[in-house]
């Protein structure tokens, strides 16, 4: 187990920041990741073995769990009465950021796609690899991704990356 710790230590950082990129925030990405490594640590000798890069398999793992969660929480949930006064606000400092907001509006994998790119600094055939997909869908759901914010922020969004 000593290598599961070592491995956590290491790649906390790097995960979180993935993680709060792929919610849009703390306290969702420090859900998802302690999530994840949950799941890692329990199978962690089979993962560590058989997997080439656990940071990618991590954060595959990350998407997919994302992704799994997005789905669920989509679902209508309904209230047999209205609450009597207001949610209390949160202090979400992105939270009128038109980047974060058109980002928040993607779909998880493009979101996924575009953190991996942008953020992570990854290639197209490393971001194949981590989502488990080709390199086209990287290709298109980028494209996709990209227009969609353009169109939300205006032409000059990822002018020449």
């Amino acid at each position: 187990m000593d290598d599961f710790a070592d491995f956590v230590r290491e790649a906390l950082p790097g995960l979180l920041r993935y993680g709060h990129m792929l919610t849009g925030n703390p306290h969702d990405a420090a859900d998802l990741v302690q999530t994840v490594l949950e799941r890692i640590g329990a199978r962690w000798q089979t993962i560590a073995r058989k997997s080439g890069d656990p940071v990618a398999y991590a954060r595959k793992a990350m998407v997919n769990a994302h992704v799994s969660r997005w789905r669920r929480s989509r679902r209508e949930s309904l209230l047999a009465e209205l609450p009597d006064a207001p949610a209390a606000a949160h202090d979400d400092p992105f939270e009128n950021e038109p980047l974060w907001d058109a980002l928040r509006g993607l779909p998880p994998r493009q979101r996924a796609v575009l953190v991996l790119r942008y953020y992570e600094e990854l290639s197209e055939t490393e971001i194949a690899a981590a989502l488990g997909v080709s390199r086209g869908t990287v290709k298109s759901q980028t494209s996709k991704a990209m227009a969609h914010l353009r169109s939300r922020l205006g032409t000059s969004v990822g002018g020449g990356a």
